[in-house]
């Protein structure tokens, strides 16, 4: 990930993703995120959702099911919302067609109870959050927030 791209990125994260947020556990520590954490969360959220909706499905708890995975397409559509397509380019437009793909299957594993498509949604967006986590060792620190770690 080219470093601008990912500032962009973070910065308009920050303000609209943040919204899509919703009720995950890890809310308490947004205060003090900076925007590199701030994505991290979202990702954590994300997958916490999608790992929930997996076990409400093997469990036949249906209400629930539908419940965390329209949580996990909030974090999407929210992701998806704060993509900069002016400075990100081909990233953007790549992140934008794989959040849509990722929508429109969060909306058939809600309808048929596909495990195996929650499966696939899972390992695409730890990808993501893989990248995302070593994203602060390319940002410099000169240009890191205070009390980020390097």
């Amino acid at each position: 990930f080219p470093v601008t791209i990912l500032k962009s990125y973070q910065m308009r994260a920050n303000s609209r993703a943040i919204q899509s947020y919703g009720d995950v556990k890890v809310s308490s520590g947004v205060a003090t995120a900076n925007n590199v954490q701030l994505i991290q969360m979202l990702f954590d959220g994300l997958l916490e959702s999608l790992s929930t909706a997996r076990g409400h499905i093997q469990h036949k708890n249906i209400n629930e099911k539908s419940k965390a995975i329209a949580r996990a397409s909030r974090i999407v559509i929210g992701l998806q919302g704060a993509l900069d397509f002016e400075k990100g380019g081909d990233l953007a437009n790549n992140l934008n067609e794989l959040y849509s793909y990722v929508t429109r299957r969060l909306f058939h594993a809600n309808a048929h109870n596909d495990l195996a498509v929650l499966d696939e949604i899972y390992g695409l967006m730890r990808e993501i959050r893989d990248a995302w986590e070593g994203m602060p060792s390319l940002v410099p620190a000169s240009n890191r927030p205070t009390g980020m770690m390097n």
